[in-house]
Parts: C-alpha cells; structure tokens; sequence
C-alpha cells in the first residue's frame, strides 16, 4: 500500500454510525477526519426482531451523507461494517440494499466473533507496545464483545447478547432509575456474563481495557467530576450510580462530561459495567482509544499485503479443521479459476472474484468429514453456522450456496442464479468438480467455455469424448441438470 492512501471505516453500530477517514503512512494510520451520528438503530427492532420504517430512514439519511464524503473513494479503501442489531434483524435485507447503493459501499454484517477481532484489532493497535496478556471489553448497543489476548493477537473471543440499548430499554423504559430497577438490569447482565469467568480466568490476563461508547463515555464523565483522568474505579462507578438515583429519572440528570446522544442509554452501560466488575472482582479498567473502525482499517492494509489477508488463513484452518483432501481442493481451484477466466467480464477480472472462488474450491469437501453422503449439504451448513474470521454473514452465506450447489439439482438455486456473477462462478466450480472427478489435474487447458447473456456453453477438441468417456457422460447429466432452470441454459458440445 502506497503511503498516502487514504482509508475508510464505517461503523453501523446499535446506538451510533460512526465513519473514520485515515491517512496509511508507513504501516500506521493518521487520522484525517471522524464522524458519529446517534442513529438508535437498536431502538427500533420490534417484538418480531424487524427494523421499523423509522430506523431504517434514519439509518439510510445518515448513509447517505458519509457516502457523499466518501465519493471518489475505491471499493478497495472502504470496509463498511454492521453488527448486533442487523445481525438481529430478521428484515436486515430490505435495509442494506438501499443502504448500500446511497453509501456507495457494500456492507458487511459480521459475527460476534469477527467483531470481537477487529475491536481487539483496533485496541491493540492504538497502545504501546507491550507483552502484558490484556481483556478487552467493549459493550456495544445490543451486545458485549471480551477478548483475551497479547500484543497484537486475539486468542480467545466471545460476544454476549447484552448492551446499553439493549438493557436501558428492557429494565429502565421510562427513564426512571431505582436502586431496585438498577440492582435488577446488574443481576441480570451477571447471568449473561456468568460463563465469561470460564472463558477469560482472571488468572490469563493482567490488564483490563475498555473500548467505545460505554466505557468512553463514563471515563469522560468521572474525568470531568474530579475523578483520575483515563481511568474508571470501583468508586467512580459507585459515585455515579449514586447520580443516578439521587436523579431519579434520566431528564433530571445534570453531571458535567454527559452527552445528550449518551443520556438515554447510560443506566443499562452502567449495569452491565458493573456487572464485569463485581465478576472479575476489579478494582479498575483503563479506557482504551481503539474500537472496531480502528480494527477495520488495519484489516484493510492486511487485506493488501502478503498474506496478510486473514480470509486467506480462515480458509486453511476450516480446510484443515474438516480433513478436506488439499490436493484436490488445489485441482478443482485451477480449474475452475481456469474456466471463469473465460467468462469474467472486464469488471470481473478483479482477483477478489477469482479468490472468493478459489475459497469456494479449497471449502468444497468439508462437508464429507461428517458424512460422504451429501456432503454438499452439510459443507454449506458448516459454512452457514461457523464462526470464520475475517468474513462477514453475507460472504460466508454466498461460499455456503456455491459449495452447496457445487453438484446435484440447481433448482434449490434458483434466487441465488438471478445474480449473474454467481451463475458463472458456480458453473465453472461444478464443471471443475465434474472434471477432476477422478481425483486427477484433467487436460482442461484445449476446453472452451463460452458466455452470452442467459447461456453457457462448453466446448472440447475433437477426441476428447473417446478419450474420456466418464467425463463426457457427466457432461451429459450436467446439461440435463441446466435443462431444469428457468433463466439459465448450459450446452456443450462434445466431440
């Protein structure tokens, strides 16, 4: 990456979008201009989990003005990022499609686990260098993400269904605060949090930090009321609990350091903060500059470097984790990368499509580490229900499709083929797994696979059927295949 180039983040988190713009100088990121807009996504999902007119437009307007300055960006400078509330949102669909076309960007709506890496990503970016084993903490709008790791590796990661907006609307809804209602939301982030002792012992880890919201906006406040500077106690916390009910109800509350966009949403950060300090027993967290933008960022500078993508090692270890046969995977990867050379239009030469596809192939076996029976389908379940780092939801479901269609009928297929980059993508990954079906790098290089709009066709030099007479029978069944969807027709002509 070339010094200079400017880099985006977008943020779309449950209470605020945020868009960070950096400068990539020399393997670090200066900052060149941040904005955060209180868009109460989490606020709107209703007792059906879909998102109401109201939040999908406040949503979309805010889109729409950090599309504006991020035009003349490249899709390569920008990595838009979504998290528990869309992950939640059973309509999440009908929100992205407009949202994506007014910010310009595709974007991504993660995993806990793929959140939990990027804020640990960002945190540990934006600290000094140190061998210290550290807890992350960041508690989100509606979820909670914990990491353990050291320097810049995340080595355990979990996120909880708990957050600010999540718990300020179920246990103080009209604002009102008693010691009761606050005693109770603490209870309750205690149960959700309980298995978090497993997971991060207090014995693995040294420091506590927290990220984002929450934890940023407390630190202010007790920073601004006389507290030590860049640090949250036990008895910060107290003290402001204390605010609290002496206030009663959140209009009444007056405490210098407090944002509007904050005020609603502070109690339930509040319990759950106070939840992981009784857990841990801890006396004090330090707030951390980093959060998941930061993490987005880097990600996007691993993304162009050597190896750096971590899509690339996810791939491996999945190939790895389900005994996948790694010379075959290699030889359906050639040959189907071979093929979509052949049809790719211009705008679809980007080595990002031919990877996906090489993924795709290097995945297309791992169901068979459960069962040799239909082992498409259960490929496409794992990938569907893993959690794989680097990868947003949207990514993985689209790798599930393509190794779950990678052989047998295509009609279970047929909304995903209205996309035309998928239609040939699939056709090259099906003709590659029916070409090597013998376990062996078949002579593909003489065949030729034509494109038009709405057709295939394949065509070998004269022989070839007597030559391979296995592979010119399953090319048979392959268009009878074909024959059985509407909008796609796939002939060959074998001679």
């Amino acid at each position: 990456m070339q010094n200079g180039t400017l880099l985006a983040a977008v943020d779309l988190g449950s209470n605020s979008f945020r868009l960070e713009i950096g400068r990539y100088h020399a393997g670090h990121i200066e900052r060149v201009e941040y904005l955060k807009e209180t868009v109460r996504q989490g606020n709107g999902l209703d007792d059906e989990k879909n998102l109401n007119p109201a939040a999908m437009e406040r949503g979309w307007e805010c889109l729409a003005r950090f599309g504006e300055r991020l035009q003349g960006f490249k899709k390569q400078q920008v990595r838009a990022v979504a998290t528990q509330t869309l992950r939640e949102a059973r309509n999440r669909e009908q929100f992205l499609n407009r949202a994506q076309q007014v910010l310009g960007f595709p974007i991504e709506v993660v995993s806990g686990h793929e959140e939990a890496r990027l804020i640990y990503q960002g945190v540990s970016r934006l600290l000094p260098h140190s061998d210290e084993r550290r807890l992350v903490v960041d508690i989100g709008g509606r979820s909670t993400e914990m990491i353990m790791g050291q320097g810049y590796t995340a080595e355990v990661l979990e996120s909880y269904r708990l957050g600010s907006v999540a718990w300020s609307t179920r246990y103080f809804p009209r604002g009102q605060f008693t010691a009761a209602t606050l005693k109770t939301a603490e209870v309750a982030a205690k149960a959700v949090l309980d298995e978090a002792m497993d997971k991060f012992p207090p014995t693995q880890w040294h420091v506590a930090y927290g990220s984002s919201g929450t934890v940023g906006s407390i630190a202010d406040m007790l920073g601004a009321n006389g507290w030590a500077m860049g640090l949250i106690t036990r008895s910060g916390l107290d003290w402001l609990t204390e605010r609290l009910l002496r206030a009663g109800h959140v209009d009444n509350l007056r405490l210098d350091g407090l944002k509007d966009d904050r005020r609603p949403v502070l109690a339930g950060g509040l319990a759950v903060l106070r939840a992981i300090f009784d857990l841990y027993g801890l006396d004090q967290m330090l707030p951390a500059q980093g959060a998941l933008r930061h993490g987005a960022l880097y990600d996007l500078i691993d993304r162009e470097s050597d190896g750096g993508d971590v899509r690339e090692r996810t791939v491996r270890w999945l190939a790895q984790r389900f005994s996948a046969d790694e010379a075959q995977a290699r030889r359906v990867g050639e040959v189907a990368n071979a093929l979509f050379s052949q049809v790719a239009a211009p705008d679809e030469q980007d080595t990002r499509y031919s990877q996906k596809l090489a993924w795709a192939a290097q995945l297309h076996e791992i169901g068979s580490h459960i069962s040799h029976e239909r082992n498409h389908h259960h490929g496409a379940y794992i990938l569907d229900n893993v959690d794989a780092p680097g990868f947003s939801l949207r990514e993985l479901h689209r790798m599930s499709l393509l190794v779950l269609g990678q052989r047998g009928k295509l009609r279970k297929l047929e909304e995903a083929l209205q996309d035309e980059l998928f239609a040939k993508q699939l056709v090259c990954l099906r003709l590659a797994v029916l070409l090597c079906h013998a376990r062996q790098l078949p002579e593909y290089q003489s065949m030729r696979l034509g494109y038009k709009t709405g057709a295939f066709k394949l065509s070998t030099p004269s022989g070839w059927a007597r030559r391979f007479p296995q592979s010119a029978w399953l090319l048979g069944e392959e268009i009878q295949a074909w024959q059985k969807v509407s909008s796609w027709k796939f002939t060959a002509d074998v001679r």
